[in-house]
């Protein structure tokens, strides 16, 4: 057994790589941020899953906290109207039960010329 007669070594410094435009957006990254330096000759394939997979639930994460704290600033906002509509009816029933006393009422009616008797009614009992 001689060696590794399937796979074609791959020497430091030739430059292997295919042929053609070099337009395609893989090539312009590694122009722009000479990632060859870094990782040697091109991107380990065998990589790129489980980042996408980290990218994806770092995206999910970020969105959650998001939709998060939407949802408390909304339960916030309708909480606070809540309590002004409750204020509002505490004093609409106060303003009523004022108005609807008996003497309230007999202010009120006096302008139109109606006066509040001051006798108690007489009961009349008809005998059979």
């Amino acid at each position: 057994m001689e060696g590794n007669t399937f796979k074609k070594r791959i020497k430091k410094g030739s430059n292997n790589r295919r042929k053609g435009s070099g337009s395609n957006l893989f090539s312009f990254i590694d122009k722009k941020l000479n990632f060859s330096e870094w990782l040697g000759e091109g991107i380990p394939v065998k990589l790129v899953p489980p980042f996408l997979y980290a990218a994806f639930l770092a995206l999910v994460y970020i969105w959650s906290n998001h939709r998060a704290e939407n949802t408390i600033r909304e339960i916030e906002k309708l909480q606070q109207e809540v309590e002004d509509l409750r204020a509002d009816v505490t004093t609409l029933e106060a303003e009523y039960m004022f108005s609807s006393k008996q003497s309230e009422v007999a202010k009120k009616i006096k302008v139109l010329g109606i006066y509040e008797i001051e006798e108690p009614p007489i009961k009349i009992i008809q005998e059979k």
